[in-house]
């Protein structure tokens, strides 16, 4: 606390000074969509006259203090058409605006929402914005829009592998980047083991991804922040819109609970390919189905309130004899309150659950495995004058992690009942941000975050000799897993070991002039959970384990620097970034780990280190009938672990070795163009460097056995991935704009049916003797139909 009073103190004296330099008053209010009243985030609200503004906040708030006098307000959103309101400035006044959406729906290809001129000098850099439109206008395999397959498209973001679960952002693991859903952690965000996202799109009202520059009021994972708000619900009518595609169908109603006041949203999804299967004499299923809700209500002009959630699961049943069933659980209450027309507050009561079920049928036991969290936060936004805005609050997460839980399916069965030792966690955390403007040209943004993590009690804990709890065998030269010499037992309440973090952000951008400007921004951000893989791809069967007596969170270091310009009045725009970062305590793995159910799973973990640097371009065409982007990423990142003594190798020899999500060029080009009215094409083209991997350079005998001699880790690649996808959108009436609406989309995936290679084995053909390496590839060329409609 000690570290952030003087801060407190010192905005507070500077915001005091300010305001007493001449009269002022308050302009706050909300923003919304005049046809449903859903509050708009990020709307830009600009004074003409002082060459200055604001824009709303996650919830449709805006606050600004100007002198006293008479403006002209404007307010634009993308999308909307902008409006003009004169004001007389002599009191403080709340005014809520309403915006009409366009009729020029097309108008919304933008990836970015820095692409006004007020953005410019924003010191908020490395965050790409995506909106429910432009997501569904990308074509994707089997023609169901995908948000984590669209932000794949924008630099510094990739997959480990083709339709693969998770994303990874400059050079990150999956785990390392924080996804929200409405303010809840969500843990996996695949169905289907990657073939579509979580994220139902007609419910998302706004997508943020962060990464770099991030914000004190995020925490808890180092790579990037996927930051997703649903939509509230129409509060002035009833809507209904979905889609009906070849393997899945969605349907999202929402209307008012009491009209202008209140209003509920409900959305579903659900795959129904595994219903045609028996046609084929196929007992394999596999499909998924989501939920997702949200009820609103505002109590009075200061007082809103907000209940959402999300339920999903994966089913998965090869013959009846195995059966996988996991997924996600969340649901957040959340409290607005306005304490007046400078200081804004939420308050969220948070739980989210990821469960991972197994039935071994042909061995007659079942597999569950899973982690809880409870959450509360407070976050307060306080705009103290239109130079200086103060944003703070406060965070505790308890954790419960569920490691394993073995139990026999019926009494015939040989397996005896096991429980892996539950683990529990407690996480806390208080920041401040600042936003301040220093001069027309220079404006800053910084913060402070203080993380806790304690490591609370467990029935066993294993004890190891000097603390290690992997030896190193000189003799055979590896690693190995270390006897336990004891145990120890403690009550819930203890704390088996406590960390402590400081992590200072800042952010700054300096405007060249009315078009450009630079930025540059640095963070410290601590990682106090770990994903338990040693795939490149995260899978269902990954386990979440706390930080602890033997394993160190994971602590960044980021810098990045940037060139940001629009040209031609906004027809174009380029964002240039080079970032350099570092992870201290990144988590490896000892050559034969054995990760499933393990009860000591420190005896297989080292601690090393990584790092990942590049170069990221991004270049728009915003207006006219073709719009679209080109991005490209130059980058590499690489992992090291030495060993603890001089007489230890370590990883690979000590060396930095390739991550399995390095991919020196990475290029993506997006195009939309509108033909007429009724059609319009769309296309992406992807090129990607292979993804690291290990090959056998060698072979030798013995005992008349052939065994592979490997290269050193990931010193070798996959081919290059590369593929081109097309989709036609069909309006049968596009100046329709009330009643039922429809359209149809037409797409190819992988057009020229590219066999890219997912993995390559080897091993000896039977018939000649001869050593043979074998391309896995999953997808060819795929064809979609799917029809959405809205009324």
């Amino acid at each position: 606390m000690k570290y952030i009073l003087p801060y407190l103190l010192l905005g507070l004296f500077l915001s005091g000074q300010l305001l007493h330099a001449q009269e002022k008053f308050t302009l706050s209010g909300t923003v919304s969509n005049e046809e449903s009243n859903e509050t708009l985030i990020g709307v830009n609200i600009i004074i003409s006259e002082l060459k200055t503004g604001t824009s709303t906040n996650e919830y449709g708030f805006y606050s600004i203090t100007l002198p006293k006098g008479t403006y002209d307000i404007i307010v634009s959103y993308l999308g909307f058409n902008s409006l003009k309101k004169t004001i007389n400035l002599s009191d403080n006044i709340t005014q809520n605006f309403q915006l009409q959406e366009s009729l020029e729906n097309l108008d919304e290809v933008v990836i970015t929402e820095n692409v006004e001129k007020l953005d410019i000098s924003t010191p908020q850099m490395s965050v790409n914005a995506l909106t429910a439109k432009t997501i569904k206008q990308l074509p994707t395999i089997l023609g169901e829009a995908d948000v984590v397959k669209a932000i794949t498209l924008l630099p510094g973001i990739s997959n480990a592998g083709e339709n693969s679960s998770g994303f990874n952002v400059r050079g990150g693991a999956a785990d390392q980047n924080l996804i929200l859903l409405d303010e809840a952690t969500i843990y996996n965000s695949s169905h289907l083991f990657g073939l579509f996202s979580v994220f139902n799109p007609d419910a998302i009202k706004d997508l943020k991804l962060y990464k770099g520059g991030i914000p004190a009021r995020y925490g808890g994972r180092v790579s990037s922040v996927l930051d997703i708000y649903q939509k509230e619900g129409n509060s002035n009518d009833f809507h209904v819109n979905g889609g009906i595609g070849f393997v899945a169908s969605r349907l999202l109603v929402e209307g008012p609970i009491k009209k202008e006041k209140g209003s509920f949203l409900f959305g579903g999804r659900s795959s129904y390919a595994h219903l045609f299967l028996p046609l084929f004499d196929v007992n394999n299923v596999a499909y998924f189905y989501d939920l997702n809700t949200k009820l609103s209500y505002k109590l009075n002009d200061n007082n809103n309130i907000y209940l959402s959630g999300y339920f999903g699961r994966d089913v998965f049943n090869i013959n009846n004899s195995f059966e996988n069933t996991y997924g996600n659980t969340v649901l957040n209450f959340r409290w607005n309150h306005l304490y007046s027309d400078k200081l804004f507050s939420n308050l969220s009561l948070i739980y989210s659950d990821y469960y991972y079920g197994l039935n071994l049928g042909f061995v007659e036991f079942n597999w569950d495995s899973g982690i809880q969290n409870f959450n509360i936060k407070y976050d307060f936004k306080h705009y103290l004058n239109n130079n200086f805005k103060l944003f703070y609050g406060l965070n505790s997460i308890y954790y419960k992690f569920n490691p394993g839980n073995i139990q026999p399916s019926s009494d015939t069965s040989g397996i005896n009942p096991y429980k892996l030792t539950d683990k529990y966690a407690f996480e806390n955390a208080i920041y401040f941000d600042i936003e301040q403007k220093i001069s027309n040209k220079l404006q800053l943004s910084y913060g402070l975050r203080l993380s806790s993590f304690l490591r609370l009690g467990q029935d066993e804990l294993n004890i190891y000799a000097n603390n290690k709890a992997v030896n190193f065998n000189e003799d055979l030269q590896i690693y190995e897993k270390a006897d336990p010499i004891g145990t120890d037992t403690f009550k819930r309440s203890n704390v088996i070991k406590a960390f402590y973090n400081l992590e200072p952000r800042i952010s700054l951008a300096y405007q060249l002039n009315s078009e450009s400007s630079i930025k540059a921004s640095y963070n410290r951000m601590s990682q106090y959970l770990h994903l338990l893989s040693n795939t490149s791809s995260p899978t269902p069967l990954d386990v979440w384990a706390p930080s602890g007596k033997y394993i160190k969170p994971q602590l960044l270091d980021q810098i990045a620097i940037g060139y940001f310009k629009n040209f031609n009045n906004d027809m174009y725009s380029l964002e240039l970034e080079s970032f350099y970062k570092t992870i201290k305590n990144r988590i490896d793995y000892i050559d034969g780990a054995d990760l499933i159910a393990n009860e000591a799973i420190e005896q297989v973990i080292l601690n090393g280190k990584a790092r990942a640097y590049g170069l990221e371009l991004l270049f728009r065409k915003n207006k006219g009938n073709l719009k679209g982007w080109l991005s490209y990423t130059l980058s590499k990142s690489q992992q090291q672990t030495k060993g603890r003594t001089p007489n230890e190798i370590g990883i690979n020899n000590g060396n930095w070795y390739y991550t399995p999500y390095d991919k020196t060029h990475d290029i993506s080009l997006t195009a939309n163009y509108k033909l007429n009215d009724k059609w319009e094409l769309n296309s992406n083209f992807l090129f990607q460097t292979g993804q690291p991997t290990t090959y056998p350079v060698g072979q030798y005998e013995y005992n008349g056995l052939s065994i592979a001699n490997f290269s050193d880790r990931n010193s070798s690649r996959l081919p290059s991935y590369h593929r081109l996808d097309l989709s036609f959108n069909y309006t049968p009436k596009p100046n329709k704009n009330k009643g039922y609406q429809s359209y149809w989309v037409f797409g190819v995936y992988n057009v020229y049916n590219r066999k890219n290679a997912s993995s390559i084995t080897f091993r000896e053909n039977r018939n000649t003797g001869n050593n043979e390496a074998i391309r896995l590839s999953i997808f060819g060329a795929i064809p979609s139909v799917s029809y959405n409609f809205k009324f």
